[in-house]
Order: structure tokens, then sequence, then C-alpha cells
């Protein structure tokens, strides 16, 4: 073999070999778990996930939806409902909701416009095909008000864990195109993300919370603001709202789950109280973005995970801290990430 084609041969060996091995050790044995969430979005219904047992071998405490639950871009409500329905009976699913609590929020393509907002036509009837998925009491404030937003408390003895679900779609005004084409929109002073009224109930939340963990669902990164696509970046007026707002109300340990992506990463940026926000983004349950080769992220402190994927959050309420895993196929650990508040 000639000198340069064994060395390529190595090069293919190596390589193969680094992709087999599981990214990081898994040290988590050491972290007192006293409380467990799992989450993740983009679950296409026509496809296999095949994560739903490696999930339940985590034993979450509950099940967080960050959005694209299917995907049904549809101005039909019956064909959106019948693609929530096919979920909805699939046997897997059927045994993972029943050995799990299920949180909830919708995205672009289980709400029925891709990148859709304000203007979807369908968004009353989606609303409720949304709840009738989710079995949603007829009497639950869901059922009462506009959008999808409400808020949950998880227990651990006299500890808690607010969770915040935020609906980023049925008020959020129109996005700002780029016409150069070179990204899909560009940053506008103007607009709202979340509308008057979810603004006041999110800062009442977040005001009232006694909660030792704050956990908001947003179905679109909040941190990541330079790759052109759908994301709080958008507005930078709402990012500075959502930030002064948490500031503000001084609830304890507040962190984002976000989606919408197909790749799963992590951000995190300090408050004007010194405080860490953490944006924590799992996308691609069923498909990810395989091809992706790098954006710019300011805030990003973990590596990129480009294939199917879920989140772990891990919390300690002795310690004040919170570990996070980005888990794959075969419950391999990609990524892992300590924080301490």
């Amino acid at each position: 073999m000639k000198p340069f084609a064994l060395v390529l041969l190595l090069a293919f060996i190596a390589c193969n070999t680094k992709l087999k091995q599981t990214p990081i050790q898994n040290n988590k044995q050491h972290f007192n778990k006293q409380l467990t969430l799992a989450f993740g979005s983009c679950n296409n219904q026509r496809k296999k996930n095949t994560l739903y047992s490696a999930i339940l071998e985590q034993h979450p405490k509950a099940w967080i939806w960050g959005g694209d639950i299917i995907y049904s871009d549809t101005d039909n409500p019956k064909i959106l409902n019948a693609n929530f329905e096919k979920l909805k009976h699939d046997s897997t699913y059927t045994d993972f909701r029943n050995k799990t609590k299920i949180i909830a929020t919708w995205d672009d393509h289980d709400y029925g416009v891709n990148d859709g907002g304000i203007e979807n036509p369908l968004k009353i009837a989606a609303q409720k095909i949304f709840l009738d998925f989710l079995d949603v009491p007829a009497d639950d404030i869901r059922r009462q008000h506009e959008g999808v937003y409400y808020s949950t408390t998880l227990e651990k003895g006299n500890q808690t864990v607010k969770i915040l679900v935020l609906d980023t779609r049925y008020f959020r005004t129109a996005l700002k195109k780029d016409p150069t084409g070179k990204k899909r929109y560009l940053p506008t002073s103007t607009g709202t993300m979340l509308g008057t009224a979810q603004w006041q109930w999110l800062e009442s939340e977040l005001n009232t919370s006694k909660a030792s963990f704050n956990v908001i669902v947003s179905s679109i990164q909040f941190l990541s603001n330079k790759h052109g696509f759908e994301s709080w970046g958008n507005m930078p007026n709402e990012v500075e709202r959502l930030k002064n707002i948490i500031v503000q109300s001084q609830a304890k340990n507040v962190m984002i789950l976000s989606g919408d992506r197909h790749i799963a990463e992590i951000s995190k940026d300090t408050l004007s109280n010194n405080k860490p926000l953490l944006d924590i983004t799992s996308s691609g349950l069923t498909h990810a973005y395989t091809a992706f080769h790098g954006e710019e992220n300011p805030f990003r402190v973990s590596k990129v995970v480009a294939q199917k994927n879920f989140g772990m959050l891990y919390f300690n309420f002795d310690k004040n801290q919170v570990l996070i895993e980005i888990r794959g196929e075969e419950n391999t650990l990609l990524v892992q990430y300590l924080q301490k508040f």
C-alpha cells in the first residue's frame, strides 16, 4: 500500500472510531437528581420516533413538548385534526403518554402555517384541535382564553419547579423578510412576540412565583440571534422586555427551553442582576438538520448536536443546581452541562 493511501486509511479508521464513541463521560451518578424533566420538539407523525423508550428510561417527572408535535401545514381543520389523531392513536406514543405527564406548546407546523403568526385564519380552530389532542379539560384556563399559554407546577417534597408554557404563534406579528435573501428574516424594532394579554400573564406569573426553579418553554430560540431564521432575536425589543421582566420579578433560577431548529445546543447569557440565563434547545426527535455546517451564536456554551435528540433536566434543590443533558438514539449521551445558580 502506498504511504499516501495508508494515511487516508488510518484517517478514515480514526474518524469512524471517534463517531462510534460516546462523546463524553457520563458523570450523572455523582449528581443528586431530586426532580427530572425531559423535553424535545420536531416530531413528524409520518416518521417513526425511536426515542420514546430512551426518554422513559430516564424516569422523567414530565415530558415537555417544545412544539412541532406534528407536521401539518394546512388551512383545512379536518386535515389538521386527522394528523393529530394519527399521532394520538399511535400505539408507541399512547404507551409513552400513559407513562409520564405531558406538558406542551405548539410551533408553526402544528399551528398550521410554516413560520405562521397572528395572521393564521385557522388559529381558533387549531387551538381547539390542539387542546383536544392533549385531552385538556373543559374547565382548564386554556379553554377560556386565546392562545395555548399556561403554567403548571411540579413538586418534590416542599420544593417546586414552575413551568411557564408560552405561545409564540397566536399573537406574534409579522416578521421582517431579508430582501437580499442572505437570511430569511432581519431584526425589527416593532412588533410583538406574545401579545398584550400573554405578556401581562407572564409578568404576573413570574412576579408571584415562589418556585425554586422557573422554566420558560418557548417554541423558538431566545438567545441565538444570528442565524436569520425564526427566533426572538428578530424582535430585539421583545428580548429585552423578557430579560427585564425576569430581573424585576426576582423569580428564582429562570431558564428557557426551545426547539424548532432541528439541532440541539445550549446558550447562556448573564442578566443585569448577574444571574445566568440559559436557553436550552432540543430539536429533532424524528428528523434532524444533519447537513448543519455551522452558524454564528455568540451565546453558545456547548457543541451543536445535528442528529436526533432529546433533552434532560436534573434538578438538585439542595445545591441549587441543574444538570442538563442532550441525548440521542440508544440513550447516547451527547452533551452534559452543569449550571449552578
